[in-house]
């Protein structure tokens, strides 16, 4: 194991001066991908990269890796998050994987270390999705597994495309995409759930990620007059929409298991007290960690629709956001993170993800893994994200295990075997 220590201080710090940009009330940050505030914090992580003598590329869809030398070249052992966050965002939700990143860079350079293999730390472009859909779309574009030109034409939730913003914010980088693939990727991460911090535990072994399914549908009927419609005759697309509220939540719970359903966006048109609507668009978010109960949930849905279609007399359109079969991680890599957890004291538990990262989809390049620290009470996109400043060093410090084990031990620099 390495001999070199992470600073939690600093790493702390930067935390805190990353969430300063884009801040917003109660502590939390508010940077959607591309914005002004996105491209703030990435001129401070960029800046922060260069202090610590890493050479930083930005590719052309925005990705950004910042590596450190090995005592030979090829592929880096790679590390890193994001840092978009959504409308009203904590501090710690893929800032802290960035960021423990250049923590283990700093601590490896203040013990004056080498690894044999070379260190990335990157952070990926629009995570979230909350402004561009599907999620992970810059971790997507890096793997190959969607074309550029197809990303860069993605519409956003204000109108504006991926491509456009990118030469906005000085973001559209020269580095060409899909790209080799690392040695491995490792995930730091808050869990962004209850189950670590209700046990007492404190790193979770993530062995897999859940499958997303992402749908935008959209309802039309007809407008009409709030007091003088009979309700046998009104074609509201405001009611459709709430059946299928309503039908997702019951969904979930008959199917148990790990299936959740959420509906998280809804408009309706003209949105007036006493106008029956006559369109109204919503998204639902299907998730399971088995790909056979994930296709029953949306055999399910697509079926509500059509007979409420029929029932109502609307007329109901969809359309694909993003759709992910659930992953598994390497096991090798689980056991080495499990090791060196336990080496260190810490306490620890196998589990899978219930969000989405980029780490799934590095997962189809490389030997992949994710490494998960508690959540105060599991709240997350959220301001009131917490995680104690221990688990956030802890975290750090088997990540630091980790990444040295994977990239051939450390030695002082300038010594060669």
């Amino acid at each position: 194991m390495s001999s070199a220590r992470i600073n939690g201080e600093r790493l702390q710090r930067r935390i805190a001066a990353l969430a300063e940009v884009g801040a917003i009330d109660g502590g939390g940050c508010a940077r959607l991908a591309l914005s002004d505030a996105d491209r703030a914090g990435r001129d401070l992580v960029c800046g922060w990269m260069r202090e610590l003598g890493l050479a930083v590329t930005v590719d052309a869809i925005g990705n950004v890796v910042g590596l450190r030398a090995g005592r030979v070249d090829g592929p880096a052992v790679m590390t890193g998050s994001h840092i978009d966050t959504v409308r009203t965002g904590g501090r710690f939700d893929g800032n802290y994987g960035v960021l423990a990143g250049l923590e283990v860079v700093a601590a490896l350079n203040e013990g004056g270390l080498s690894t044999e293999h070379p260190l990335a730390v990157a952070f990926f472009t629009n995570e979230e999705g909350a402004r561009f859909a599907p999620d992970m779309l810059g971790s997507l574009v890096y793997t190959g597994g969607l074309a550029l030109d197809a990303a860069l034409a993605t519409t956003g939730i204000d109108g504006a495309s991926v491509g456009a913003e990118l030469a906005r914010i000085g973001y559209a980088g020269p580095a060409p995409v899909p790209a080799a693939a690392p040695r491995a990727f490792v995930e730091l991460h808050v869990e962004q759930g209850p189950v670590l911090d209700r046990e007492g535990l404190d790193i979770g072994v993530v062995e897999s990620v859940q499958g997303i399914s992402w749908t935008e549908i959209e309802i039309r009927g007809t407008s009409n007059h709030a007091g003088t419609t009979p309700m046998a005759l009104r074609r509201d697309a405001g009611w459709a929409a709430g059946s299928i509220i309503n039908f997702v939540r019951e969904l979930a719970q008959e199917l148990g298991g790990d299936q959740v359903a959420t509906v998280g966006r809804i408009e309706f048109f003209p949105n007036l007290v006493n106008v029956v609507p006559n369109r109204a668009v919503l998204t639902v978010d299907l998730r399971n960690t088995d790909e056979e109960r994930l296709r029953i949930a949306e055999a399910r849905l697509a079926a509500h629709l059509d007979a409420l279609r029929d029932a109502e007399k609307v007329e109901i359109s969809t359309r694909k956001l993003a759709r992910f079969a659930p992953v598994r991680f390497d096991p090798a890599m689980c056991d080495r993170i499990e090791t060196h957890a336990r080496a260190l004291g810490l306490a620890t538990r196998r589990m899978p993800s219930g969000a989405g990262h980029d780490a799934q989809m590095l997962a189809a390049v490389c030997p992949t893994a994710m490494i998960f620290v508690p959540s105060v009470d599991g709240i997350s996109h959220n301001v009131r994200e917490y995680t104690h400043a221990r688990h956030i060093e802890a975290g750090a410090q088997v990540l630091l295990a980790v990444l040295t084990e994977l990239a051939g031990g450390t030695q002082p620099a300038g010594e060669h075997p």
